[in-house]
C-alpha cells in the first residue's frame, strides 16, 4: 500500500511538472517573442470570451486588447520611447493589467508601485524607477501629491479621473487614441531579455528594491502557472491579491488569460465577502498568499463557504495547520503550493499536495533542478565553508539557505534589481566549484529524504538564543495556535549582557486572553530556548500589501515599557510571565536578572 501511494504521488508530481515544462520550454532570452506577443496570441484565439471582470464590469479579450492599444498609442504620442519607464501607482482596477500590457507593446517599461505607499517609501520607489510620467487615480493622487517634494526630478501626473492643478486628464487623452495594435516595427530588435516591468520587494526590513522583470521572467511566471494549474477556457480565477505583486498580477492572471479563461479581480481582499463573491462569480480557482488563507479559516463560518465551485487554490506561504483546515472546512479538492522570489531564479512546486511542503525536487530528478541547500551560520549570516573554501551542501533534515545556480537559459538566468550593487549582494560565488555563481534566496529551508522542501524562516529573522537557532516563523506558528491569540509576530531583541537575542512576541489577542494560561501552554509546546522571553500586546500587526508582517519597527522599540504603548510581559524563571515595569526593565538592562 505504501508503494502504491508513493507511485501515485510521483505520478501526480510528474504530470504537473510536465504540464509546466511544456509551457515554458520555448522561452528564450534571445527570442523576439515578448510577453505581449503571448497575450496577443490569446486575444486572437479567444477574442469574444470574457477576460477580466471587476466590480460588475467585464472586458472580453478583444475589448481588453483595445484598452491596451489605447495606452500604447497614448505613450507613443507623448514620445515615451522603448526602454523608458512609466510608473503605475493605482489600486486594483479594470485598466490595471491592460495598461502595462499595452505599454509593453511599444517596449516601454512599467514600474508597478505599491498603492499602499506614502511619503518617503513612495518617493523612493518613484525615484529609483527613473520614470518621467506616473499614472494615478482619485484614490492614489493625494499620496503622490504629498510625496512630490521628495522627488529627485519632475514627474508628470496623469489621472484616471478628474484632473486638478498641474495634473493631466488621462481619460480625455485616451479618447483620441487608436484601438488598433501599434505596428510591431516599433519594438523591432527587442528580445525577451529586455525589461518589461519593475516589481518591488515588500520592504519588510527597509526601503523596497525594484526587481527587473524581463519579458523572459514575465513569460515564465504567466506560462508556468498556465501549465501548473491545468486551467482551461472554462475556468474563472478569483484574484483578490494586489496586481502590483507577481503572485496576483502575473501568476494569477497568467493562469487565466493564457488559457482562454477569465480573471475576476477584486479591489482588495475581504474575508467577509470572499466566499459570497466566489459563489456569485462562479469561480473555479483562486490565488492566495498564506496569510489570506489564515484570515479565511479564522473567520466565522458563512453559508457560501460550502456552496462554491472551487477545484484548485494556488499560491505561496500556506502554513501546514491552515492548509489542513482549508481542505477540510472549505472542501477544496486540490491545493497547489509554490515557492519563488520576485527577483530570483529559484522556483519550486508542490504538485502532489504534500501538506506543509513548499515544493519538491526528487532525488531522481536532481540534475533537472538547479536548487540546493547549503549549511548556514545564523550568527554570521553567511554560508558555512569547508577547509577547501567551498560551501557544504545540507543533508536531509538539515536547515540551510536555499540557493539557485545562475545560468544562461531562461529558467536559471538572474536579472536582479535596478540597483546593480544590490543585485551583486544576492550572488554567492565559489559555492561548489571555483568561479560558479548562485543566487541567494535569503530563505532558510530544510529538505526531507523524498526531496520535499519546507520553509523555516527568513535570514535575519532566525536568531540564536541559549546556543540554539530560533525560527521566528515556527515559533509564531505555535503561538498562533494558543487559545486567545489572534495573531503573533515573533522577533529577537538585544538584552544588555546576554549572548544572542532574546525572543519577543508581539501578540494581537482576543477577549478572554489569559497570560498565565498562555505561559503554561508555551512551556508545554516549545523548548525553553524558543519560548519568548518577552510578550508585547499589540492592537494590530502592521503588514505589507501582501500580508507579510513588518518587524523592523518592533525590533527598534525593544522591550522598554516607557517607550511603547500597551502591556509588556517578561518570563520570570519562577513566576512565569509577569508584567514588565520600569524598575524591572532597568534591572534586566543592568544584567541583574539571569535570563
Amino acid at each position: 500500500m505504501r508503494l502504491k501511494a508513493r507511485l501515485e504521488r510521483d505520478w501526480r508530481f510528474m504530470r504537473g511538472l510536465n504540464r509546466t515544462l511544456k509551457r515554458v520550454k520555448t522561452i528564450a532570452p534571445s527570442s523576439p517573442n515578448l510577453i505581449c506577443d503571448d497575450l496577443q496570441t490569446a486575444v486572437e484565439t479567444w477574442r469574444d470570451r470574457p477576460a477580466l471582470t471587476f466590480e460588475g464590469k467585464t472586458l472580453t479579450y478583444g475589448e481588453m486588447d483595445a484598452v491596451a492599444n489605447r495606452f500604447a498609442h497614448w505613450a507613443k504620442g507623448m514620445n515615451i520611447r522603448r526602454g523608458q519607464v512609466v510608473a503605475l501607482f493605482l489600486p486594483n482596477r479594470l485598466e490595471y493589467f491592460p495598461i502595462w500590457y499595452g505599454l509593453s507593446k511599444i517596449g516601454v517599461v512599467t514600474a508597478l508601485i505599491n498603492n499602499q505607499l506614502a511619503g518617503l517609501p513612495l518617493a523612493h520607489c518613484l525615484n529609483i524607477s527613473g520614470a518621467a510620467h506616473v499614472i494615478v487615480d482619485g484614490e492614489t493622487s493625494p499620496a503622490f501629491e504629498q510625496a512630490k517634494t521628495l522627488l529627485e526630478r519632475p514627474m508628470q501626473q496623469w489621472v484616471l479621473g478628474q484632473a486638478h492643478g498641474d495634473q493631466r486628464d488621462l481619460v480625455q487623452a485616451l479618447k483620441s487614441c487608436s484601438q488598433l495594435p501599434p505596428d510591431r516595427s516599433v519594438r523591432e530588435g527587442m528580445t525577451a531579455k529586455d525589461t518589461a516591468l519593475y516589481i518591488y520587494t515588500s520592504g519588510t526590513t527597509g526601503l523596497p528594491k525594484a526587481a527587473r522583470i524581463t519579458h523572459v521572467r514575465a513569460q515564465l511566471y504567466m506560462r508556468a502557472f498556465a501549465g501548473a494549474t491545468g486551467a482551461t477556457a472554462k475556468d474563472r480565477i478569483y484574484v483578490a491579491l494586489p496586481l502590483y505583486h507577481a503572485t496576483g498580477g502575473l501568476c494569477g492572471l497568467g493562469a487565466a488569460l493564457l488559457n482562454g479563461g477569465s480573471a475576476v479581480v477584486k479591489k482588495k481582499f475581504s474575508a467577509s465577502h470572499f466566499w459570497s463573491d466566489v459563489v456569485a462569480e462562479g469561480c473555479t480557482m483562486f490565488v492566495y498568499i498564506g496569510e489570506l488563507c489564515r484570515y479565511l479559516v479564522n473567520h466565522p463560518e458563512v453559508e457560501d463557504e460550502h456552496g462554491h465551485k472551487i477545484r484548485l487554490a494556488f499560491g505561496n506561504g500556506l502554513r501546514g495547520d491552515v492548509w489542513a483546515e482549508m481542505r477540510t472546512r472549505f472542501r477544496i479538492p486540490e491545493i497547489l503550493e509554490f515557492y519563488g522570489s520576485t527577483e530570483g531564479n529559484v522556483s519550486l512546486f508542490n504538485f502532489d499536495g504534500k501538506v506543509g511542503a513548499i515544493g519538491r525536487a526528487p532525488k531522481w530528478l536532481r540534475n533537472k533542478f538547479s536548487v540546493r541547500l547549503v549549511q548556514f551560520d545564523v550568527e554570521t549570516e553567511e554560508p558555512v565553508r569547508g577547509m577547501n573554501g567551498l560551501c557544504i551542501e545540507c543533508g536531509p533534515g538539515q536547515v540551510g539557505e536555499c540557493i539557485g545556480q545562475i545560468g544562461g537559459d531562461a529558467r536559471t538566468a538572474y536579472t536582479g534589481y535596478v540597483d546593480k550593487a544590490a543585485s551583486e549582494k544576492k550572488i554567492l560565488h565559489d559555492v561548489f566549484e571555483r568561479g560558479d555563481g548562485w543566487f541567494r534566496t535569503g530563505d532558510l529551508m530544510r529538505m526531507d529524504a523524498d526531496g520535499y522542501f519546507y520553509f523555516v524562516d527568513r535570514i535575519g529573522d532566525t536568531f540564536r538564543w541559549k546556543g540554539e537557532n530560533v525560527s521566528t516563523n515556527e515559533v509564531a506558528e505555535r503561538l498562533a495556535a494558543v487559545p486567545g491569540v489572534a495573531e503573533a509576530n515573533v522577533y529577537g531583541v538585544t538584552v544588555e549582557g546576554a549572548d544572542g537575542r532574546a525572543g519577543m512576541a508581539g501578540l494581537v489577542v482576543e477577549s478572554g486572553f489569559d497570560i498565565k494560561q498562555f505561559g503554561e501552554q508555551v512551556a508545554r509546546d516549545l523548548p525553553p530556548y524558543a519560548q519568548p522571553v518577552f510578550v508585547r500586546i499589540l492592537p494590530a500587526i502592521e503588514t505589507t500589501g501582501t500580508f507579510k508582517h513588518r518587524k523592523m519597527d518592533l525590533v527598534a522599540d525593544g522591550f522598554d515599557p516607557g517607550k511603547v504603548r500597551g502591556a509588556i510581559f517578561w518570563r520570570d524563571p519562577v513566576k512565569g510571565y509577569i508584567k514588565l515595569t520600569k524598575p524591572g526593565f532597568e534591572k534586566l538592562s543592568a544584567g541583574g536578572v539571569k535570563l
